[in-house]
C-alpha cells in the first residue's frame, strides 16, 4: 500500500488474486454517459440552429429595410430638386449655387458625407469658389454655365450667351 492507503499495482502484483472488473456495471455507466452526452449535444445543436435562424431572419429584415431606405433616398433627391426648381422659378430667374450643375454635384457630396475639406480642395482644383459651398441659396457669380464671364454690351447691359441646356 502507498501512503494514501491504495494498493500499489506494479509488476510484482499477482493478477490472479486481483478481483475481476464488473463488466456489466462499467457498460451501464458508459451507456449512461453516452446517452447523456448525446442528449446534451442534440439540445445544444437545436438551440444553436434556432439562434442562427433568428439571426438570419433579422439580417434579412435589415437588408430589406436598407433596400427600402436606399430606394426612398434615390427617389427623394430628384423630387427635392424638382420642387426647388418649381418654387424658385416663379420668384426669379436667378441661378443659385444649388441649381448650378457645377456646384450641385459638390452639394450632393456633402449630403452623402464626403469630408467638406476634400470637397473644397476638389472645387479649387476645378477653378470653382469653395466658399459658395456654405451658401447653397446664394446667387452664382456672373459666370455663365460654360465658366466664361458675361459679356457687357456697349450700352452697359449684360447679355448671357445663347447657350442652353
Amino acid at each position: 500500500m502507498d501512503e494514501d492507503g491504495l494498493p500499489i499495482v506494479g509488476s510484482g502484483v499477482d493478477l490472479t488474486k486481483v478481483p475481476a472488473i464488473q463488466q456489466r456495471r462499467i457498460v451501464a455507466f458508459l451507456n449512461q454517459f453516452i446517452v447523456h452526452t448525446v442528449r446534451f449535444l442534440n439540445r445544444f445543436s437545436t438551440v444553436c440552429e434556432e439562434k442562427l435562424a433568428t439571426v438570419s431572419l433579422r439580417i434579412q429584415q435589415i437588408e430589406t429595410t436598407l433596400s427600402i431606405l436606399e430606394a426612398k433616398l434615390s427617389q427623394q433627391a430628384p423630387v427635392a430638386s424638382q420642387e426647388e426648381a418649381k418654387e424658385a422659378a416663379p420668384v426669379e430667374n436667378l441661378l443659385t449655387v444649388a441649381k448650378d450643375p457645377r456646384y450641385a454635384r459638390y452639394l450632393k457630396m456633402v449630403q452623402v458625407g464626403v469630408p467638406v475639406m476634400a470637397i473644397k480642395n476638389k472645387m479649387m482644383m476645378e477653378g470653382l469658389d469653395p466658399s459658395l459651398l456654405d451658401t447653397p441659396d446664394a446667387a452664382v457669380p456672373d459666370v455663365d454655365r460654360r465658366g466664361t464671364e458675361q459679356q457687357v454690351d456697349d450700352d452697359g447691359s449684360g447679355s448671357e450667351s445663347s447657350f442652353s441646356d
